[in-house]
């Protein structure tokens, strides 16, 4: 009841926020929120949305077995916001796109678009699926299966929750909320940290000495190139998903679409893209902590990194205050990345795949469709298992993301037009040609691809754009 309770007085104040934001509704307040939101509020709730429930579970537990490398990754990240800042939102703004995948029609012809659109479809929707099933699994285990609540059930009452406070304002519900959600998820992480501390009795400068002594506090590895910790795989890659999962997402760039002009936007995210490395830190030193912990009470650490974290807020080992704590976090972080993606895919579904952007009962149906497809997504995942968390979302990331940063990297960097029909084959046959890549490189060199798989698959997928290059037309030329 103490756990419900949270989740239910944290729902009426979403609730509350969203009803206030949102008096009125519209498909231009719903896609693209009048575009009058304050820079520095989007860039703040894009940090929850970005960091999602997933992040709240399994970052921590990293230190288990990647000890604090995943920073190498985070310092790509600075880089490719700054990529996607002045080289692909001035493109944005120049086309006043309400979807960022209208860029493709407009450069390389409608095959191209419905493609991209749809690998973004495919790609987003089951990323967010496992993020979000993540949380329901927590939430299962801690209190709907004692109350004899099945995974389905738990699933369609939380998501229910999310669009009623979202079916009115869309992206400017979303824009306020997430901001309130970070602020909650922020809060929660640093209490758990000092609550932690406390529990051991460290000062805040003995805890900086445990966790810089601690084995597991190596960030840099520059001596094996065979690694997939490697700092060069981890920061190029760093890089690279930045460009195709903020740069060439619907979902965070709708956000950053909402700024009133390009200048704004620039500035939410070159602001946001220091904000990152603090808030990882903050994960990754939390995840030594617990290990220390465990230690110095001669407790058996779990198997699995994503286990850590829960192993002791989510049992009440720590205190019910602390398990208090990491509930309304993991849903703030859960809420604040399901809302954004649900609203993106909606987004893209009534511009992109059937073209009726400003049919308003249309984009209603459509809301609810991806809803109930979303569900049916979180489900699936329970039922084909999910081990990978976070990695697995880097995975799938490679595979369904590499197409999509092929095609704008082609459309971007050349002036050449393509043969849009054969288009849709080389975004499915480069991702397949990945996958035997790794598979005959792990079984005749020992060597396993990583999060570079992503830029790999974009490569072949520009190679593959190349060699269907033809003469652009001049009007082409001039909106390049």
């Amino acid at each position: 009841m103490f756990i419900l309770s949270i989740i239910a007085i944290y729902f009426i104040v979403l609730l509350v926020v969203g009803r206030l934001i949102a008096r009125t509704t519209s498909n231009d307040i719903f896609f693209r929120a009048e575009r009058k939101s304050p820079w520095y509020m989007v860039a703040f709730g894009m940090i929850g949305a970005s960091l999602s429930g997933v992040t709240f579970i399994s970052v921590p537990g990293m230190v288990m077995t990647q000890g604090m490398t995943y920073m190498q990754m985070c310092l790509g990240f600075i880089v490719g916001y700054f990529i996607v800042a002045y080289v692909l939102l001035p493109v944005y703004y120049k086309l006043n796109l309400t979807t960022i995948y209208s860029y493709l029609g407009t450069r390389l012809g409608k095959r191209s678009y419905t493609t991209g659109s749809a690998f973004f479809f495919l790609s987003k929707m089951t990323g967010a699926a496992v993020r979000f099933y993540v949380v329901c699994k927590l939430l299962q285990m801690c209190v709907f299966d004692a109350l004899g609540v099945p995974l389905p059930a738990t699933t369609v009452i939380l998501v229910m929750m999310i669009w009623l406070y979202t079916r009115r304002g869309g992206i400017k519900t979303i824009v306020w909320t997430d901001t309130l959600q970070t602020v909650i998820m922020f809060a929660t992480l640093v209490c758990i940290t000092l609550a932690l501390m406390n529990q051991m009795g460290m000062t805040i400068e003995e805890t900086v000495t445990a966790v810089a002594e601690h084995p597991a506090s190596r960030i840099f590895v520059f001596d094996d190139w065979m690694s997939k910790q490697n700092f060069w795989k981890q920061f190029l890659s760093g890089v690279f998903v930045v460009i195709v999962m903020t740069g060439l997402d619907q979902d965070m760039m709708q956000k950053s679409l909402t700024c009133p002009t390009l200048r704004d936007s620039q500035k939410n995210l070159c602001s946001y893209a220091f904000a990152f490395i603090p808030a990882n830190m903050l994960f990754l030193v939390l995840g030594i902590l617990l290990m220390i912990y465990a230690t110095s009470h001669g407790m058996t650490l779990p198997t699995r990194g994503d286990d850590l974290l829960p192993m002791f807020a989510a049992t009440g080992m720590l205190g019910k205050y602390v398990m208090g704590l990491f509930v309304i976090g993991i849903v703030a972080s859960a809420f604040s990345s399901a809302d954004s993606a649900l609203t993106a895919l909606t987004t893209s579904l009534c511009v992109d795949i059937f073209r009726k952007p400003d049919n308003e009962r249309f984009r209603i149906v459509a809301h609810i469709a991806v809803i109930a497809c979303f569900i049916l997504c979180v489900v699936a995942v329970d039922i084909i298992g999910a081990s990978s968390v976070i990695n697995a979302i880097y995975v799938l990331c490679g595979y369904t993301y590499g197409p999509l940063l092929g095609l704008f990297l082609f459309g971007i960097t050349t002036r050449y037009g393509v043969r849009d029909r054969y288009v849709p084959h080389v975004c499915i046959a480069a991702p397949l040609l990945c996958y035997a890549i790794d598979v005959f490189a792990q079984r005749h060199y020992g060597y396993a691809f990583g999060y570079e798989l992503l830029m790999l698959n974009g490569l072949l997928t520009f190679l593959g754009c190349f060699m269907l290059r033809k003469r652009a037309s001049a009007g082409t030329r001039q909106r390049t």
